[in-house]
């Protein structure tokens, strides 16, 4: 067959490849498509029992509102810190421990791998009333600390595994000529393995601090009093009132909590994209 007919027989399947993955994008951007709508529609039209999806009058009261809630810059930068605090803690640790389990043999390690999948099959919601008390032990209630210690705790199977490979990718002849050009074992690990890695950690990073940000269960859970101590996520429940819920600052302040994960993931993204399609060759 040649390679013009070969062309138009794959055409129509590639045509259809490409237009079930614009309706699968469409079908996800949808939902943030109509958070940010809604949160630029005056109060009239979100209540309108016959909703449109777009809007003539575009106006930004909702975000006033937002802004204008007290305390809201401080649930800002709680949420930035624990976050932040995660994703550099488990990336750190779980580098580490990668490279353990990796190059090291030792006791119990195919253990503690099954151990770190696991982890993974818990239930978050089952194991926040133990972890409930276990903060009222150790006086971390009410603090930031509680939702560091168990975000950080939830993130490191996880990133531990999926490091796992890409220290496993490495091969171990490039460790030896790094021995015998006379690096240490610690010049080794952060200067030569860490840069390779790199794109596990961002990709890690990633998973940890969409999950912590978002976090509203361990907020709601732990942090019971001191109100200055919430983060994001419960800046929502303002708007949540018992007659008539404020839909426009609902959306508002989803949206302002949409922005820098949506930033995060840029920031990140081409050193991603672009690592993980390298590979390192013996």
């Amino acid at each position: 067959m040649s390679l013009p007919s070969l062309l138009r027989v794959r055409r129509p399947g590639r045509l259809a490849a490409e237009a079930a993955a614009l309706l699968i994008a469409a079908a996800v951007a949808f939902p943030l498509y109509w958070m940010v709508l809604s949160a630029l529609k005056p109060a009239g039209e979100i209540q309108s029992a016959h909703p449109r999806p777009w809007t003539l009058s575009p106006s930004l009261d909702s975000f006033r509102r937002v802004f204008q809630q007290q305390d809201f810059g401080r649930y800002f930068l709680n949420s930035l810190l624990v976050a932040g605090t995660v994703v550099i803690g488990s990336a750190l640790i779980a580098f580490l421990a990668a490279t353990a389990v990796t190059r090291f043999r030792f006791r119990f390690r195919t253990t503690l791998l099954i151990m770190f999948l696991v982890a993974q099959m818990v239930p978050v919601e089952a194991l926040t009333i133990p972890l409930f008390f276990l903060m009222r032990d150790f006086g971390q209630l009410n603090t930031l600390g509680s939702l560091i210690l168990p975000h950080l705790a939830f993130s490191l199977p996880f990133a531990i595994w999926m490091l796992r490979g890409f220290v496993k990718a490495v091969p171990e002849a490039l460790e030896e000529a790094a021995y015998i050009d006379g690096a240490s074992r610690t010049r080794f690990l952060w200067q030569i393995l860490f840069p390779l890695v790199f794109p596990g950690l961002v990709a890690t990073s990633v998973f940890s601090f969409i999950s912590t940000w978002n976090d509203f269960l361990f907020a709601k859970s732990f942090i019971i009093s001191d109100t200055s101590q919430s983060t994001l996520p419960m800046a929502l429940l303002v708007f949540f009132k018992p007659d008539e819920n404020d839909w426009g600052g609902i959306m508002a302040a989803s949206t302002v909590m949409t922005v820098p994960v949506l930033v995060f993931f840029v920031l990140v993204q081409r050193r991603l994209v672009s690592g993980l399609g390298g590979a390192v060759k013996d």
